[in-house]
């Protein structure tokens, strides 16, 4: 029977895909899966794809570590984390909250804050005095500025041009492409189980109408990038951190939001700079296995050996 290599599988375990990173001493290799299912228990969706990739490749897994969206409080206890190494075939496992590997992927172990919005929008600031989330509350509580938020703002605004309460947008025939009776739009979106991902696909909308001077879609990107500046300086004040922010997820591309968020950034903040991010989701997956224990984002990973 052949040996199995030795290796370190890194999991980025979002709702619309994971990615995996096979990391040995002679190769790095990566992988897609589908995402995780938030209504249901993340660990053991985690354990079935390293042990899929590891059986695939014939890994000998001595570290998994996985970044994870809707990771529950429940499934971060000692036993919990031991069951998912033992079921995973891992020597040794690490977990974190997505918001907290997609931070170490933005900024390393460096101080400051990242605002990562795409359909939701959670930041994370980490500084001398620890670390804290803001934002981040779902559709329904929170999520200021997402790409959901956008989406809904521009539903509004094409109803109120509808109804001759609100100015005139190119918004509305937007929405009428996708329900050309308008006045039936609310009841057919009601009963969409995929609304919330409906409603945010609108966000791509503003900014296309927001790029040709649509003056109702540019409040609204100039609204979402007010929103999301407080989040970011409202965590840097938190934590007492240094004011270098990363701006990451698909809301940013739009030059009129991106522009209007870093105009609010330094009105309250004149040293404040945004930063590009030195990488992305899955390389700070890999930095939760050697994270330094004394680090603030320490306090937000759980690990255990098998």
């Amino acid at each position: 029977m052949s040996s199995r290599t030795a290796a370190v599988v890194a999991i980025d375990a979002g709702q619309t895909g994971m990615k995996v990173r096979v990391r040995t001493d002679q190769s790095v290799g990566e992988a897609l899966l589908p995402g995780v299912r938030t209504d249901q228990p993340v660990l053991p969706q985690i354990s079935v794809a390293a042990r899929q990739i590891a059986d695939e490749f014939e890994l000998d897994i001595r570290h998994l570590a996985a970044g994870i969206s809707g990771l529950t409080d429940g499934e971060t206890t000692p036993d919990a984390l031991a069951a998912l190494a033992r079921s995973a075939g891992a020597a040794h496992a690490v977990i974190a909250h997505d918001a907290t590997t997609s931070y170490l992927g933005a900024r390393g172990i460096a101080h400051g804050a990242v605002v990562a919005a795409g359909t939701g929008v959670v930041t994370l600031g980490v500084g001398p005095s620890g670390a804290t989330r803001v934002d981040g509350w779902g559709y329904l509580m929170g999520d200021a500025g997402s790409g959901f938020w956008l989406g809904r703002e521009a539903l509004v605004a094409a109803m109120r041009d509808h109804d001759g309460r609100g100015a005139a947008t190119a918004l509305t025939g937007v929405v009428r492409d996708r329900w050309p009776d308008l006045e039936q739009a609310y009841i057919e979106l009601q009963a969409d189980p995929a609304r919330v991902s409906v409603v945010a696909s609108f966000a791509a909308e503003v900014a296309r109408a927001g790029a040709v001077g649509d003056a109702v879609a540019l409040d609204i990107l100039r609204r979402a990038g007010d929103l999301l500046a407080e989040s970011a300086l409202t965590a840097l004040r938190r934590v007492e951190a240094e004011p270098a922010v990363c701006a990451i997820g698909g809301v940013f591309r739009s030059e009129a939001l991106r522009d209007e968020f870093t105009r609010a950034l330094v009105a309250e903040r004149p040293d404040a700079r945004v930063v590009e991010p030195a990488g992305i989701g899955i390389d700070g997956v890999e930095a939760l296995i050697d994270l330094p224990a004394q680090h603030p984002l320490a306090a937000l990973t759980w690990s255990a050996r098998a």
